[in-house]
């Protein structure tokens, strides 16, 4: 799966997350890289980036692993979220950039998914830090990947 792909993606299924201007930046098997950059349409009325439009962020960071795991398995398996926390530490303006490196923990849970047939779960997390390096925000998602009945 390449960024363009899943930018693409973005616009058509997840619309509010494209306009907003949440991007795929690099994906490997093991992080990926998702950006947002502070904009008049994702703003607070404090000015700095709404923090769902930060969760959505954070979330592409981890789901994009998860479907390219998916993808390279060739099994159908769902996946949904089913728990997440976040934390935040400094206003996001200017770019954040959030990063995910738990890409080779979902697909462990996949591999088990498909070798048990049950349902498992992964947490992933996603730090998005400033340009400066500066962390504003941490999230976590609790993913559930499972195969699908045919």
């Amino acid at each position: 799966m390449k960024p363009g792909a899943i930018n693409t993606f973005l616009f058509f299924k997840l619309p509010a997350a494209y306009f907003t201007g949440v991007r795929l930046k690099s994906i490997s098997t093991k992080n990926c890289t998702t950006s947002v950059r502070h904009r008049w349409i994702n703003q607070n009325p404090f000015r700095s980036i709404f923090w769902a439009v930060q969760g959505m962020a954070a979330e592409l960071s981890t789901g994009a692993l998860v479907m390219s795991s998916i993808k390279e398995s060739g099994k159908p398996i769902s996946m949904l979220v089913v728990k997440n926390k976040a934390s935040f530490s400094k206003k996001a303006t200017g770019c954040i950039t959030f990063r995910c490196e738990d890409g080779l923990a979902i697909r462990e849970a996949i591999h088990k998914a498909i070798e048990t047939g049950e349902g498992q779960t992964c947490w992933m997390h996603s730090v998005g830090t400033n340009k400066e390096g500066v962390v504003v925000s941490k999230f976590d998602f609790e993913w559930t990947v499972k195969l699908k009945n045919r």
